[in-house]
């Protein structure tokens, strides 16, 4: 974090000191993990679900934290706020007004942690960059990645994420952006929003905090997004596969893992590019991240050799792991929604090949979370596409929705045990045990709260005795 005196912090969050020297510096990083504190940091008592931070504040300050941002007094040096979410957020907008750093912020229904990454290991060649591990991009997780910023930080990446109106206009007043980037609208939160058209209303959010200096980067081949370009003050750039977009990919093909190919064009030139990432949707994710670089400044040959140099840095999304005996692994259960499903099951049948050469594909999924009253229609849509795709075999794991899921399978014409229903992860996994063989593919994906992510991780350590 960009050094600050207690005086400073207090004044930033509208806080008062007890037991503290306004002198005093905060030097290390703010958390609010106890466990995590070190020498010179700013420990903050977040009240959760179970836990009271407040509880903690004194194994903080023994670990060397100056000071704790709290709602009520303590026998340390303290931040007395009233709340201290809000103040964390107050925080954090102090210290990105101290950088010199442009923000680069993205929402969208799906893709986004992806996009993040990609983003992020682009900046990367021009400067220093923070950017959010994983999905932190909430109240808490969104103000505590903005507060490791540093002087010398030349670009802030933030994922914004909605399930409610407001929500992207509150996290714009902590970091407000320089780029703005929307992706995509789907069906994601939906049983929140209630349609569409409000899940756009909220997302662009993002485009109306721009200003007349900034660049709105909208998604094209999306009409809800491409809408967008209404609501905002700032120079528009499009990207997509479009002929109309700005920066867009032609010539798209996958090898033979299911890795995409494109040309990548742009107003300053065209590149070609060979992602390591599985699957067509990442280049979507890849052209979206190619804007951003070119808006930025990147050159269009340095883009497309970054692309192709990127990784998967977040876990369970699209990791894709050969056991010793030839089965592969895909694991992407760290969410889902309609469209994410839609893509990994066309993934898996890049990654499963053609003709006499062809693959077995197995596509366990669990449950959609969050569909409000399109739920059945969506989970047997993607039963119905398991067949149409020809997937060798559709596990369906858990209740009402993944059973509407198998029946979808059935009623489009699976047949024997092309498709079959289990309560659980662990009767998955046995079922699994019994059935794969050498050179089988299997996807693993549903919802986060579903859990699947135990059968990917059980199919792995099996292969790792074998």
């Amino acid at each position: 974090m960009i050094a600050l005196t207690l005086a400073e912090v207090a004044a930033a969050v509208g806080g008062t000191l007890h037991h503290a020297d306004p002198a005093t510096r905060v030097t290390g990083p703010v958390e609010h993990d106890s466990r995590k504190v070190a020498a010179g940091g700013l420990y903050v008592a977040i009240v959760g679900e179970r836990v009271d931070g407040h509880d903690f504040a004194g194994q903080a300050l023994a670990a060397g934290a100056v000071a704790v941002l709290a709602t009520r007094q303590l026998d340390g040096p303290t931040v007395l706020v009233d709340d201290v979410q809000q103040a964390l957020g107050r925080l954090a907008a102090a210290v990105v007004r101290r950088a010199d750093a442009d923000v680069v912020a993205l929402t969208g229904s799906a893709g986004k942690t992806s996009t993040k990454d990609l983003i992020a290991q682009l900046l990367s060649r021009r400067g220093e960059t923070v950017f959010p591990p994983g999905s932190m991009n909430n109240e808490i997780g969104h103000p505590m990645t903005a507060l490791r910023v540093e002087p010398t930080t030349k670009h802030l990446v933030m994922e914004m994420g909605a399930r409610h109106k407001g929500d992207i206009a509150y996290l714009t007043t902590i970091t407000p952006p320089t780029v703005g980037l929307v992706l995509n609208i789907g069906t994601a939160h939906v049983g929140e929003f209630g349609s569409k058209a409000a899940i756009a209303e909220a997302k662009g959010e993002l485009v109306e905090a721009l200003t007349s200096d900034g660049i709105a980067i909208l998604n094209a081949d999306d009409p809800l997004v491409k809408a967008m370009a209404s609501r905002t003050k700032a120079r528009v750039l499009y990207f997509g596969e479009s002929p109309n977009a700005d920066v867009r990919a032609t010539g798209v093909r996958l090898d033979d893992a299911g890795r995409p190919q494109f040309t990548l064009t742009t107003p300053a030139g065209s590149a070609p590019v060979r992602l390591r990432l599985y699957g067509e949707h990442h280049v979507s994710n890849a052209l979206a991240a190619a804007a951003v670089a070119v808006a930025l400044g990147m050159s269009v040959d340095d883009t497309a050799a970054a692309l192709g140099e990127a990784e998967a840095l977040s876990r369970w999304r699209m990791e894709v792991v050969e056991r010793a005996d030839g089965v592969t692994v895909v694991n992407d259960a760290y969410n889902a929604n309609p469209e994410s499903m839609r893509a990994a099951l066309r993934a898996l049948v890049s990654m499963g090949g053609r003709g006499p050469e062809r693959r077995r594909t197995f596509a366990v999924l669990g449950e959609m979370r969050e569909l409000g009253e399109d739920s059945l229609t969506e989970h047997d849509a993607i039963g119905r596409l398991a067949v149409r795709l020809d997937v060798t075999r559709l596990v369906a794991v858990g209740g009402r929705d993944a059973a509407c899921m198998e029946l979808g399978a059935r009623n489009e014409g699976s047949w024997g045990e092309e498709s079959v229903l289990v309560s659980d992860a662990d009767a998955a996994i046995e079922l699994l045990r019994g059935q794969l063989r050498p050179g089988d593919v299997v996807l693993v994906k549903a919802s986060r709260s579903v859990g699947l992510e135990r059968v990917a991780e059980a199919l792995l350590a099996d292969g790792a005795a074998k």
